[in-house]
């Protein structure tokens, strides 16, 4: 007769209760939360058409009750749910006008600035909460002056008038809508000596082409009346509470500083139709502009002026301190608690916000709702998940830069990651950005989800298929809630979404229907933009090892590097420093890999897994940490709000922005300036990369020199 001892009893009894009664892996709720069983596109559908059944601007009754809206959703998923709000300096339009003189033989023509509620419209019953288009936070002012077309209003495109002999100075300037941020059109335009700007939506970009092109709602293009609104502010937050929250009591800055600041215009500005800026271009004279900066096949032929047109611009606006609400969900981690994977999407809209953003925060709810089904199931994470629904990202990305600024402290040591979704879809195409650790992460994701417009592949085979140049873009631009998380305090992020620009975007036009008939027709985009967001999100919360690697930030930062070497390769400008500096980034991540696998192999049943625990925790700390080295506590030159030297605006374009933003600044005035001065000034920018990615790398290696 066999004797069973204790441990052998002990021993059978536990492999009994590991096989039968244990909870199954994360990688079976990582599949179950993906998989059609548990999505739901009628949900999303619903949560849509219920957010933009009004305008709902921030900071209006409308969008509070869309607030409560997502609070209440939140909390029916059982998911522990609050508001956190803010005072911040919002302005809205009081009064404006336009007119324009053709010339001094022709009568005056008054532009009644309207977009129009086309027939059969479904929301013509509250089209009149719409806000009158404008800019926010645009200067008051009446100016009178003549016209100057300016094409996108770049610096290069100043350029070019310069060239042609076209002074801009004491005109106002004309510029089409798109390739930069429309505050940096007015930015710039004041900075050529234009006294004001017009902002319109050319045909060519946003209405289709050729004289037979359909419109909204026969088809996705812009309507003649279409005007694309938006702010015009370059700063993050709130404007009068510059890096600090703005919280009930605090200290404020005058509006006199605020306008010191070089975050807001100095010149009246006003986005209009692509009808009226049409009539505008005919009015203009002087000689032929590029055929690059040419409209649509029959549009008249763009002349650049200045004049014989004439236009009078007026525009007030009313600054107020309104109050704006963030709706958190926190569902709390139950081995690492104070280890933070924090998802977000903004909830206010210029108009009726269908794509931006509530197709995001539709797939917010709906991550939400899947999250609340794996706790049915059994499921834990192992890390906090925060679900930020944030508010007036529109102004200026000031509900999540408020509370970043609130919370940074408690962020910078705890936060993992910030994973955003804005316009979640406007057509079709995945697209997603991030910082380079997290590229393996969003490729592996990918891989497994259904492409939503090809059930016979991937969403990665579909990406890599559409994709030209790098599969994988940067945040270097400010477009989005990222901003205040990776260019300020130096969190890692990501930002993905179904679609790229589209026809209608910030018009009265972005409504349920565009996006059910053109967006997003059976709304399974949508359900996978939820499932890949998700995805990285339970991986990030659940894997043991953080997911990150950074061997790709270093091949990323090396070829970066030699881009600019070879640019620079006539300034005597040396990056000796920068390339010895990403190579000791590359050798600390090749390192960190390898202690990753040691960790691994060790880890057994075995007393010595209490060491290696604390091992684990180290590791991923370093890993976690190193993102932040890459900051520098006295910002960017003239912008130290942004603090990460790697990512952050092109201080001419605060949508876009390569590798090294420092540099790149450095090396713009070098060229206008070309002083010895300017130039070394650019060879201390190169020094201080090289000393952030030095940083990076100590963290990444976990030792003092």
């Amino acid at each position: 007769m066999l004797k069973t001892t204790g441990a052998t009893f002990l021993a059978i009894a536990t492999s009994f209760f590991i096989l039968h009664f244990s909870p199954p892996p994360k990688s079976y709720y990582h599949s179950l939360f993906i998989s059609s069983s548990l999505s739901d596109n009628a949900s999303i559908s619903h949560h849509l058409r219920t957010l933009t059944r009004r305008p709902h601007v921030a900071g209006s009754q409308a969008n509070a009750e869309a607030a409560s809206y997502v609070l209440s959703t939140l909390s029916a998923c059982n998911i522990m749910a609050h508001i956190v709000s803010y005072d911040v300096l919002l302005t809205y339009p009081d009064s404006r006008s336009l007119t324009l003189t053709p010339s001094p033989s022709e009568p005056p023509i008054t532009f009644d600035l309207k977009q129009e509620i086309y027939e059969g419209d479904p929301y013509a019953d509250v089209a009149d909460e719409v806000l009158p288009t404008n800019h926010a936070y645009a200067k008051s002012g009446s100016v009178v002056g003549p016209v100057v077309y300016v094409n996108y209003r770049r610096v290069e495109d100043y350029g070019t008038l310069k060239e042609m002999g076209v002074n801009v100075t004491g005109t106002v300037a004309l510029a089409r809508y798109g390739e930069i941020f429309r505050g940096d059109i007015v930015m710039n335009a004041f900075e050529a000596g234009a006294i004001g700007a017009l902002v319109y939506t050319d045909r060519k970009d946003y209405g289709g082409e050729g004289g037979d092109a359909k419109w909204f709602p026969d088809d996705k293009w812009m309507p003649p009346s279409g005007v694309q609104v938006g702010t015009v502010y370059n700063g993050s937050g709130d404007p009068t509470t510059p890096g600090w929250a703005s919280s009930e009591g605090c200290e404020r800055v005058s509006v006199e500083e605020v306008e010191s600041s070089g975050d807001v215009p100095l010149i009246p500005s006003m986005p209009i139709s692509g009808a009226d800026g049409e009539t505008i271009l005919r009015s203009i004279g002087g000689q032929i502009a590029k055929d690059n900066w040419q409209g649509s096949k029959d549009a008249p032929t763009y002349r650049v002026g200045p004049g014989p047109g004439v236009v009078n611009l007026e525009y007030n606006g009313k600054q107020v301190i309104a109050t704006i609400q963030n709706v958190m969900g926190v569902i709390e981690g139950v081995e690492e608690p104070d280890r933070f994977v924090i998802l977000g999407n903004h909830r206010d809209a210029w108009t009726f916000g269908a794509v931006d953003p509530n197709s995001g925060t539709a797939a917010l709810l709906e991550v939400a709702q899947r999250l609340q089904k794996l706790q049915r199931s059994g499921w834990k994470p192992r890390r906090t998940i925060i679900l930020c629904n944030w508010d007036a990202e529109e102004y200026g990305l000031t509900g999540s830069t408020e509370w970043v600024e609130e919370n940074r402290e408690l962020l910078a040591s705890r936060a993992v990651a910030y994973l955003n979704v804005d316009c979640a879809v406007s057509g079709a195409g995945f697209h997603a950005s991030g910082t380079p650790q997290l590229d393996d992460l969003l490729k592996l994701a990918t891989q497994q989800v259904q492409d939503p417009d090809n059930s016979s592949q991937t969403i990665y085979e579909q990406w890599i298929q559409s994709t030209e140049s790098s599969l994988i873009g940067r945040l270097g631009g400010a477009g989005s809630d990222y901003a205040a998380f990776l260019q300020h305090i130096g969190v890692p992020a990501a930002d993905m979404r179904f679609g790229a620009g589209y026809p209608v975007y910030h018009s009265m036009y972005d409504d349920y229907t565009w996006i059910e008939n053109f967006g997003d027709p059976m709304f399974h985009r949508n359900v996978a933009v939820a499932s890949v967001w998700g995805l990285v999100a339970l991986r990030l919360a659940d894997e043991e090892f953080l997911p990150f690697n950074y061997h790709s930030y270093a091949l990323e930062l090396q070829k970066r590097a030699e881009d600019l070497e070879n640019e620079m390769s006539d300034k005597g400008i040396t990056f000796s420093p920068l390339f010895k500096s990403i190579e000791e980034l590359s050798k600390a991540a090749r390192k960190i890999n390898y202690q990753k696998k040691e960790i691994k192999e060790a880890k057994g049943w075995t007393s010595m897994w209490r060491n290696d625990h604390v091992k684990l925790r180290e590791l991923n700390d370093r890993l976690m940490m190193a993102e932040r080295a890459f900051t520098d506590c006295d910002g960017l030159l003239r912008r130290p709000w942004y603090k990460h030297l790697i990512y952050a605006p092109s201080r001419h374009n605060d949508y876009g922005s390569t590798s090294f933003p420092g540099i790149d600044d450095a090396i713009e005035n070098a060229k206008n300036l070309n002083t010895a001065e300017s130039w070394h000034v650019v060879q201390h920018e190169v020094w201080r990369v090289a000393r952030a990615v030095k940083h990076a790398s100590l963290v990444l290696d976990g030792k003092l020199t």
